[in-house]
């Protein structure tokens, strides 16, 4: 039997109890490596919960977790990565981007490996294909930065008349920010309209990019879909409502908030599959013959009491194929 120390951490710190750990033992140890923050991801972490009761393991019972939370310091993923390593989990699940699943790809190569991402996990480095990953990683990817020229469009279709749009991303997620200002790039010289980059990875850069914002008299604004952003939406929320500025996000969560409207896939959705993948490999499964997923699905959402805060009225055509309106 292998004997472990680790502390549970569950949006805080609870190290186990020596008497309770003996008890406890012989339990499989799910590792989760975030870059984001417990409260921002707790409904995440729900749900991805509830996918590993789904298979057969409830935590506290049959499984325990681990979490480990990087709070959008990206240089704080390989301590973290080691971490999990050192405590010999059974399994790491990453999230926030290819960025936390290089950190425990570069710490272990025989722990299994489920990662999360909104990249293309091949141009990313952490598998060779989709269909036979191979080694000891495999995944869901979210396709969220590949949306980017769609969330454009959207954008110009909501406010016709729009010329100048904003994108907004995090230079700290390096590989991802990239590819996305590239491909809306491309997408906003096709439509003939002009797009301002603007970057923040902290706090205070939202807020500048915000002022910012504002001096360029942008007509919308393209929030990129990351795990730093949905750490800080309400914030960002806020402020695009400050300043009446129309934005879309890539997670539903922001058009809770008080966003006016986004598109992407699912997130607990993405979670709960992720935690199938951890209960398949507990039951024996090998990543290596787990194929990559992709989502089939993308959710328009609108919020409609921040579309009249806006004086902004939505077209008939995108309410007609939105998948949930809030009034």
């Amino acid at each position: 039997m292998r004997r472990r120390e680790l502390v549970l951490v569950v949006g805080g710190a609870m190290t186990i109890a020596p008497r309770l750990w003996a008890q406890q033992k012989a339990m499989p140890v799910v590792g989760h490596l975030s870059i984001g923050s417990p409260a921002a991801f707790a409904p995440f972490v729900a749900a991805f919960r509830q996918g590993l009761s789904e298979s057969g393991y409830v935590e506290g019972q049959n499984v325990l977790l681990v979490h480990r939370w990087a709070e959008a310091q990206y240089d704080r993923l390989p301590a973290l990565a080691a971490d999990l390593v050192g405590q010999n989990v059974d399994v790491i699940v990453t999230a926030g981007g290819p960025l936390p699943a290089l950190a425990a790809k570069n710490a272990t190569s025989t722990i299994p490996i489920v990662f999360l991402v909104g990249a293309d996990p091949v141009a990313a480095g952490l598998v060779p294909r989709f269909s036979q990953p191979g080694g000891n990683l495999t995944g869901i990817s979210m396709q969220l930065n590949e949306l980017a020229p769609k969330r454009l469009e959207l954008l110009s279709e909501l406010v016709p008349q729009t010329k100048l749009i904003a994108l907004l991303v995090n230079p700290n997620n390096t590989g991802s920010a990239e590819r996305v200002i590239r491909d809306t790039q491309d997408a906003a010289a096709a439509k003939g309209i002009r797009l301002q980059i603007l970057k923040a990875g902290t706090e205070g850069e939202i807020d500048t990019a915000f002022a910012t914002l504002a001096q360029l008299q942008a007509d919308t604004l393209l929030v990129n879909a990351d795990a730093f952003f949905d750490s800080r939406r309400e914030q960002i929320v806020a402020l695009a409502a400050r300043h009446a500025i129309p934005a879309i996000y890539g997670l539903r969560e922001f058009v809770v908030a008080g966003g006016l409207v986004s598109y992407g896939p699912s997130v607990p959705d993405m979670y709960r599959r992720v935690a199938s993948y951890a209960g398949k490999i507990l039951n024996g499964a090998k990543p290596a013959d787990l194929p990559v997923q992709q989502p089939t699905i993308f959710e328009l959402v609108v919020n409609l009491g921040t579309a009249k805060a806006l004086g902004l009225t939505i077209p008939p055509a995108i309410l007609a194929r939105a998948d949930e309106v809030i009034e």
